[in-house]
């Protein structure tokens, strides 16, 4: 089981580049298909990532293929004047944790399972999908098998969409970090496949992918512990925590995003899946603790 703690040195999966100077200033970035909890695009884009067929996940594991990757490492900040070391060090935990979740599921079916990059950037950088830019919000890039994450998200995340507490940025990266494992499934390219084939139902496809997503971070999120540094005890999370997550997942639906934009709700543009869909698939992970009841892509959601 995982707890949450400081670490004694950050994730050697972490690449932070907001003490580079950043890349250049992308486009749109709409090749960024990680589909990832965008607060802004996601208004306007519509990211199709991750995704699969009608295939449960046990059969898809069977036919897992390792992943390779590559990343170039940068200089970051320093850590002792670093006005986010908090939430840097919060973020390289959660990383952590769910990279030892997936690595022990997918050796259970006799599978690799490689870790993602996480880039932690302001502003805008470079990327494999053609760049992140902070309009995006937090993203998976398929190509490069990376997660975006500009640090000024979870200040919007907190400020404009009341989604506030620890759980809240960790469901943000877990659900990516989904991303990734549907990727790596091969579940992505599998939905991609059918939106081709299927225009029409694209949209439906890229929400039961989402929703995958919020299930597999519920999953997660079965399996963290909250240390007591005082007595080295491991607590469950309680209500309120789990609650939490259950605001940040609301918080990205996509009917609640259209009402603060447009003031109306135009169902058949959802990409991502309503406030309520996210969090009972979010729910339905945390309780069963399962990622074989994440089966989104069979019957109604």
């Amino acid at each position: 089981m995982v707890r949450y703690r400081k670490p004694t040195e950050r994730s050697g999966d972490i690449i932070d580049v907001r003490g580079s100077g950043g890349g250049r200033r992308p486009g749109l970035a709409i090749g960024a298909g990680g589909g990832g909890l965008a607060i802004i695009v996601a208004i306007v884009v519509a990211l199709l990532s991750g995704g699969g067929g009608g295939s449960g996940l046990e059969d898809i594991l069977n036919q897992l293929q390792p992943a390779t990757q590559t990343s170039t490492a940068e200089s970051p900040l320093d850590e002792a004047t670093d006005p986010q070391a908090d939430m840097a060090d919060f973020m390289s935990v959660v990383h952590d944790d769910n990279n030892a979740m997936w690595a022990e599921i997918f050796q259970q079916s006799g599978r690799q399972y490689v870790n993602p990059k996480l880039v932690l950037f302001t502003g805008f950088t470079d990327s494999a999908c053609g760049g992140a830019d902070a309009r995006m919000g937090p993203h998976y890039c398929p190509v490069d098998q990376q997660i975006y994450l500009d640090m000024d998200f979870f200040a919007e995340l907190s400020s404009r969409f009341g989604a506030t507490g620890d759980l809240a940025p960790a469901y943000v990266l877990s659900h990516e970090i989904a991303h990734h494992v549907q990727n790596s499934l091969g579940i992505s390219e599998q939905v991609r496949s059918q939106q081709e084939q299927n225009p029409s139902e694209a949209n439906d496809l890229s929400v039961r992918t989402e929703l995958q997503a919020d299930c597999f971070a519920g999953v997660w999120a079965s399996t963290v512990f909250v240390g007591q540094l005082e007595t080295g005890e491991a607590l469950a999370l309680d209500a309120g925590e789990i609650n939490e997550a259950l605001e940040a997942a609301a918080a990205v639906g996509d009917d609640r995003i259209q009402i603060a934009v447009q003031g109306r709700v135009d169902p058949e543009s959802f990409t991502h899946g309503t406030a309520e869909q996210r969090q009972q698939w979010f729910q339905t992970g945390y309780d069963s603790g399962d990622p074989n009841a994440c089966d989104t892509f069979s019957g109604a959601i």
